[in-house]
């Protein structure tokens, strides 16, 4: 038995009764409209890039939050692999193998994360960004509607690709100089949201990033239960454009 199922009784129970503490009777007709599309009923789809030498703990931590958020709290989630060089086999930072069976395509997403893989010389980072597919393919699939994630370095990939420039974004403190250089607006948050760009500095900020995206989705119950489950809170700011 999955251990979401173990806790996803009591840890809703909980997470219900705390924050009815907090409500009010009239807070929902109140709500704004931005708050009412947190009744999303549609499937969520969710693309995560991985490249050799990528960081696990980098996209292991919004694919965590995202499965609890599935699974325990009953959202219709469907989350995949890809890789801008289609179905194949890639080799993690660990040595670890994992297959990718799903397409390139993310013209079929709503959200499409990009996980780091270190940073420096011969790192999977470096790797990518000076063979250049990763980051053209990128480029290529900027569009309206669709939430596009950078996870600590996985953000220099997104720079490359000139999606960072003048927009407020961060990453991991090893390559901040090097993002402000090439445009981006570096702000010091731990997860930094401009809308359809979210990004997040550290290794383990991916967590952070799968649970603020939980909340601006779902809301703040959503979030606080994939919290409770995971017995781990959140770290440091989320910034937030203005409107």
């Amino acid at each position: 038995m999955q251990r979401r199922n173990v806790l996803r009784t009591g840890a809703a129970a909980t997470a219900a009764t705390a924050l009815s503490l907090g409500t009010s009777s009239g807070a929902s007709a109140s709500a704004p409209a931005a708050e009412q599309k947190r009744k999303r009923t549609r499937e969520l789809r969710v693309h995560t890039v991985l490249f050799d030498a990528v960081e696990e703990q980098d996209f292991a931590g919004p694919i965590e939050v995202l499965g609890i958020v599935a699974d325990a709290d009953k959202r219709r989630i469907k989350q995949s692999f890809v890789s801008a060089e289609g179905p194949r086999t890639v080799r993690t930072s660990s040595g670890m193998h994992i297959d990718i069976r799903d397409p390139w395509a993310p013209e079929d997403a709503d959200v499409l994360l990009v996980p780091g893989g270190g940073y420096g010389k011969g790192s999977g980072v470096d790797d990518e960004i000076k063979r250049g597919v990763l980051p053209r393919a990128l480029a290529e699939a900027e569009r309206p509607g669709l939430i596009m994630g950078g996870i600590c370095t996985g953000v220099m990939v997104m720079s490359a690709a000139k999606i960072t420039r003048g927009r407020p974004c961060t990453t991991h403190f090893a390559a901040r100089k090097d993002l402000a250089k090439q445009g981006g607006k570096l702000t010091y948050g731990r997860v930094v949201d401009d809308g359809d760009l979210i990004t997040c500095g550290g290794v383990t900020s991916g967590l952070d990033l799968g649970l603020w995206l939980a909340e601006r989705i779902y809301g703040p119950e959503t979030a606080l239960l994939a919290e409770m489950v995971l017995e781990y809170e959140r770290r440091g700011t989320v910034w937030r454009a203005e409107g």
